[in-house]
């Protein structure tokens, strides 16, 4: 157990240095951090956004942006397996009945892990939820649906299933590994964090008691911090790659890069040109980092005073955060190589995994809209849209 935001910083540090050596070779050879993963859950490190009164450390969003941040520097598929194991015990912590936060919570403490079947291929748009959750007689529902970029559910012990039921409105049903009905294949072939597992999960009927299923939709009635929490741990990831590639940059122009002859310096460490694309990256690198400190006590302020105002803060603040995170880990990922020289470029030094990891990330959701809704904020003191992307 983790008591407090201290030690769960302590442990992400100490985690992220254990998990650097090996993330190369992860990636390379695609070999899944199953060992690794088991190694994060035993900490308690996936349990610290428990409540207090079930037993939980309760940290601040400060400290888990943190967490998130730290862990990507060192392997950031290995970061983007928990993201939607903490989105989806916050939905429990927002929405879930008394009957469910204490069920599940203990689940969570107990070092169950969740997973996420949201995103579906094929459809209109990303919100074109065709799942389907049917109620039966007795009850329960009955679940069917094909989801795709399902990470974390190779290694989840619950897969929280986004679907809508009769009535449209979105619901959650907390699916256990291994329910009848339920299909769960590793075919990611992405470019970029390979590791991740994050395939396809199929729903066949599958049978999904009363008491696991969370009326997401209200969220989305009132001032809500879920989009903001879910895009904030985006943000940390894509800030993690940052540092992740800046200090691999480093220690390559510092150990193996020659100097350029034409430099007149011994080392390609004193060439100054070199020097001052080193002082842009990190100046870079320092504004992503900050941006996510802002956005983290953003939402932590929020939480604590829930409005419209402070909800629209948050997500704009976190919007900000993501768009300005993203551009900066391809900027810095590409750089290496530009600073780094031509023997960087050897597949077997595999140093293109943070672009690879970078440019597959940010693919999630379009910075230009988080860009647009900073524009209306600021001009016409529009308030960001409540669609848990934001």
């Amino acid at each position: 157990m983790i008591r407090d935001d201290a030690e769960a910083l302590r442990t992400a540090a100490e985690l992220a240095e254990e998990f650097r050596p090996g993330a190369s070779g992860r990636d390379a050879r695609r070999e899944l951090p199953r060992a690794e993963l088991d190694r994060l859950t035993a900490t308690g490190l996936l349990a610290v956004t428990v409540p207090a009164e079930h037993g939980g450390a309760d940290v601040s969003a400060v400290t888990l942006a943190e967490v998130f941040r730290l862990l990507a520097s060192a392997d950031a598929s290995l970061a983007q397996i928990p993201q939607s194991h903490f989105a989806y015990v916050n939905v429990l912590r927002q929405q879930g009945s008394p009957e469910q936060r204490a069920f599940f919570f203990a689940e969570v403490l107990g070092g169950r892990r969740f997973g996420n079947a949201q995103s579906e291929a094929g459809t209109k748009h990303l919100q074109d939820i065709r799942t389907r959750l049917v109620a039966a007689d007795d009850g329960s529902y009955l679940l069917t649906g094909v989801k795709n970029y399902s990470t974390g559910a190779l290694f989840a012990d619950w897969i929280p299933v986004l679907a809508r039921a009769d009535d449209e409105l979105l619901h959650v049903a907390y699916v256990p590994a291994g329910a009848p009905g339920l299909t769960v294949t590793d075919d990611w072939d992405g470019m970029g964090q390979r590791t991740t597992a994050s395939g396809t999960v199929e729903l066949a009927d599958v049978v999904v008691p009363a008491a696991h299923v969370v009326p997401h939709h209200l969220t989305f009635t009132g001032p809500q911090l879920h989009g903001s929490l879910a895009q904030l741990l985006h943000a940390a990831i894509d800030a993690g790659i940052a540092a992740g590639a800046l200090a691999e940059a480093a220690d390559f122009v510092t150990t193996r890069s020659r100097p350029w002859f034409e430099s007149g310096y011994e080392t390609a460490a004193e060439d100054p040109l070199l020097i001052q694309r080193f002082g842009e990256l990190a100046l870079r690198h320092r504004a992503a980092d900050a941006l996510l400190a802002t956005a983290a006590r953003a939402v932590d302020t929020a939480r604590g005073d829930l409005d419209d105002d402070s909800a629209a803060e948050a997500s704009i603040a976190v919007a900000a955060a993501k768009a300005y995170a993203g551009s900066a880990a391809l900027e810095i990922a590409d750089a290496l190589f530009e600073v780094s020289g031509t023997r960087a470029a050897l597949d077997g030094l595999n140093l293109h995994r943070h672009w690879r990891d970078a440019r597959t990330h940010t693919l999630h959701d379009p910075a230009r809209w988080k860009i647009q809704h900073l524009g209306r904020y600021v001009l016409n003191g529009t308030r960001p849209p409540r669609h848990g992307l934001l």
